[in-house]
């Protein structure tokens, strides 16, 4: 016997015993999507690299330490996707989609990869439920955006989330925010880890998001922000929190939120738990004004966020919220005698035709053990065909619950009938 081969380290399998779980949170996603007008859009598990480095930020962890590239067969460098929104605005360059006129609403559910050292709530590979929304600048699209994943969390009944938003300017006050984070950071530079002693000089502002404890505890001291906002970022900042008042969605200012994109500007909001321990960050996103034109398009405003889906179901998981199974096998056919083999065949495809969820043995059972195989389905009625049953035209229904039984025609419509 051969040895078995196993899945990759970070990497798992959806069994046929949890998949509902996903599917469920699928359907509730789509539905909240197209509830607000976004549209979905599906896009390659791998692009070339180029794009990542270009729109994601060569700065960034994702781009230094994190990305699955290799070099295909015709020497291109190509590179797993590891976020969406890259994607999706190549994609909206590509395919033209603001031809019919802005704003341009889109949304995905895709796997994503990075090289990251797997954890709860971390894997290499994952999926993420996204929006993006494309074309406006006004602070109206900030809480559209926020409103959605707030829309989310009310339909999956999930508690204990803490909405926390910041904003980190623009190109025109963001330089100025940065020389005084790099001043800062270049009197404790001495403590700083080697990663952030690179992101100093080249994006200060990354070191915000540094995972070392050294790091986080020298960037707790470190300028704010906010207090180096333009008149413009400010107004920005003011409007978003005003709409999201007027929603009734409620949040915390958190100046110390980055992202780990380099994408990003004004608005930037994390979606917290407090039931997942250090990987507490359930969504997060923000606005990317700037992303279109680096990709190569004309000056579009843009925002949106991403939403683990792993992370999704483990806060569901620790706060008890049940999701409905799916209704199991309806009837199970058992056949008794060579005689009654092609009819059951027959029968159970019917049923199915008619959306009766139908099961019946193909293993070669005997009729004891097929009673017992309907068992394990779940199966809600059973019926036994044999030459009695065939030469009538007609057979007892058992309800497997009850014990009880009834008579039915031997036909698909009649069946469907008496056990739906």
């Amino acid at each position: 016997m051969s040895e078995l081969i196993l899945k990759p380290k970070g990497t798992n399998d959806a069994l046929p015993e949890e998949s509902y779980r996903w599917q469920y949170v699928e359907s509730v996603l789509r539905d909240a999507a197209a509830d607000f007008g976004y549209r979905e859009i599906r896009f390659p598990t791998f692009e070339y690299t180029e794009l990542f480095v270009r729109g994601v930020g060569d700065t960034t962890d994702v781009v230094q330490k994190e990305m699955f590239t290799f070099t295909d067969r015709g020497g291109r460098s190509v590179t797993l996707r590891p976020e969406g929104t890259a994607s999706a605005v190549r994609s909206y360059l590509e395919n033209s989609l603001y031809g019919p006129g802005l704003p341009v609403k889109l949304f995905y559910i895709a796997p994503n990869f990075r090289g990251e050292q797997p954890q709860a709530g971390r894997y290499r590979e994952f999926h993420q439920f996204g929006v993006e929304y494309l074309g406006s600048p006004c602070p109206a699209a900030d809480a559209e955006v926020i409103g959605v994943y707030s829309d989310i969390l009310e339909r999956l009944s999930i508690k204990n989330i803490r909405l926390q938003i910041n904003s980190i300017g623009c190109p025109k006050c963001r330089p100025v925010f940065h020389a005084a984070l790099k001043a800062y950071f270049q009197s404790k530079k001495d403590r700083l880890c080697g990663s952030c002693l690179e992101r100093m000089e080249r994006n200060p502002l990354r070191i915000l998001d540094c995972k070392s404890p050294v790091c986080g505890e020298i960037a707790a001291d470190s300028p704010v922000g906010l207090d180096y906002l333009c008149d413009e970022c400010k107004n920005h900042f003011e409007e978003t929190k005003s709409m999201l008042d007027a929603m009734g969605i409620g949040y915390e200012i958190n100046p110390k939120i980055v992202r780990g994109l380099d994408y990003y500007t004004r608005t930037v909001f994390e979606f917290v738990s407090t039931d997942l321990g250090a990987q507490s960050t359930v969504c997060g996103g923000g606005r990317y004004d700037g992303l279109i034109e680096t990709l190569g398009g004309h000056p579009t405003p843009g925002l949106g966020f991403a939403a683990g889906l792993e992370r999704m179901l483990l806060v569901m998981d620790a706060q008890g919220i049940p999701i409905p199974k799916p209704e199991g096998c309806r009837i199970f056919v058992a056949s008794l005698g060579s005689a009654a083999d092609k009819p059951v065949q027959k029968l159970v495809n019917d049923l199915r035709k008619l959306g009766v969820k139908a099961e019946r043995d193909t293993m070669g059972r005997g009729l004891k053990a097929q009673m017992k195989y309907a068992d394990r389905l779940g199966a809600a009625f059973s019926m036994v065909l044999g030459d009695n049953e065939l030469e009538a035209g007609k057979a007892s229904i058992k309800d497997m619950a009850t014990g009880s039984t009834f008579e039915c025609l031997l036909s698909a419509e009649d069946i469907k009938n008496a056990v739906t």
